[in-house]
């Protein structure tokens, strides 16, 4: 199933009849009158917006703006989760065999030896601040899950343009020499291991 379908049929679910008619209201110069008056739920009028492209899962600042109007800004959060989260570009292409090692390698030497300094190296890897809080309040008193839940949301991220060499150069970038020394030599046993 469309993720972006889902959230839609999630949104929809939460919107009372008098912030639906404030929405039609909103869409009075978008749709026509007489599909607006069929209109009876919320997916019903996403739809609409859906056909005449006015929303798709790469575009929602119409519908974030007309949930603020309607002061639902909790709407308007999980959609812009939503798209921070990627759903709405993830890659489908997972790394090949032999990255997702090298990962497996590199994260598990991150993880062993950055401590409270992680946030630095994860807005290296172009976090939102808001999903370091969200992954911060999922694991509020466990620093080493917090780095793990964070490394395993950039792999998911990038999909298969997650890198290990991107890993590398964001713990130089933060002067974390003496890991990025060890998680390349690890990497090196691992080839020389392999020939």
């Amino acid at each position: 199933m469309d993720p972006f379908l889902a959230l839609l049929n999630s949104l929809s679910a939460s919107l009372s009849h008098r912030e639906l008619d404030e929405l039609k209201f909103l869409c009075r110069d978008r749709i026509g009158k007489r599909k607006l008056e069929s209109v009876q739920s919320g997916r019903e009028l996403f739809n609409f917006l859906l056909e005449q492209q006015l929303i798709a899962s790469h575009n929602v600042d119409l519908l974030k703006s007309m949930f603020k109007t309607i002061k639902r800004e909790d709407l308007s959060s999980q959609l812009e989760q939503f798209i921070e989260e990627g759903e709405a570009s993830a890659p489908d292409e997972q790394p090949d065999v032999n990255e997702r090692r090298l990962q497996k390698v590199v994260i598990q030497v991150i993880c062993e030896n950055v401590g409270r300094d992680w946030k630095m190296l994860i807005r290296k890897l172009d976090f939102s601040e808001a999903k370091i809080d969200r992954i911060m309040a999922a694991n509020p008193c466990d620093l080493r899950e917090q780095l793990v839940q964070s490394l395993r949301e950039w792999q998911k991220w990038k999909g298969k343009d997650a890198k290990v060499t991107d890993l590398i150069k964001a713990l130089r970038d933060c002067n974390m020499n003496l890991v990025a020394d060890m998680a390349e030599q690890k990497l090196s046993h691992l080839n020389t291991e392999n020939m």
